[in-house]
């Protein structure tokens, strides 16, 4: 008798797992909403414009964003930010890694410079997939088109 009473207490005081309240944020964007909003973006740029980003999906602090290059833009290190990139259009060249010269902080978290000398050079092409880890130098170079990245950041968590 006292087992059956000591299993009954158990189920009823504990927490099922699958009770808890964890709502989905989970949110989507379909190859058309991409493609769709690139060309709003290209046609909200203005003549001269070399580049712009917008948000495409957000959860929280969490987004991803649309970028597009028309033209390089100076080197950057985002410090405490890893930055996962998929080229969804166009072609270029991506410098990584070496030294920056010139660093000037922009704000905090940000800082660009003139060149990276000693970087290694990769081929973009539609499809490709890059993790560019928090801290190191990088440069987009655009031969011709433009180029359209898919960009999330992600910040990088403190060492406990």
């Amino acid at each position: 008798m006292i087992r059956p009473i000591l299993i009954a207490t158990c189920l009823l005081t504990a927490t099922p797992v699958c009770a808890q309240d964890a709502a989905d944020r989970t949110t989507q964007a379909s190859a058309a909403d991409i493609k769709a909003e690139v060309a709003a973006m290209m046609a909200d740029m203005k003549p001269g414009q070399t580049f712009m980003w917008r948000s495409l999906l957000t959860t929280g602090q969490q987004t991803a964003g649309l970028e597009i290059w028309k033209a390089p833009g100076r080197p950057a290190i985002h410090t405490a930010e890893a930055e996962y990139v998929t080229v969804v259009q166009g072609t270029g060249t991506l410098v990584t890694g070496g030294t920056m010269v010139n660093p000037k902080l922009v704000r905090e978290g940000f800082v660009d410079g003139d060149v990276i000398q000693g970087g290694t050079t990769r081929t973009l092409k539609p499809g490709d997939f890059v993790l560019i880890p928090a801290g190191v130098p990088h440069w987009f170079g655009i031969p011709g088109e433009p180029l359209v990245l898919l960009g999330i950041k992600v910040p990088v968590q403190a060492a406990h």
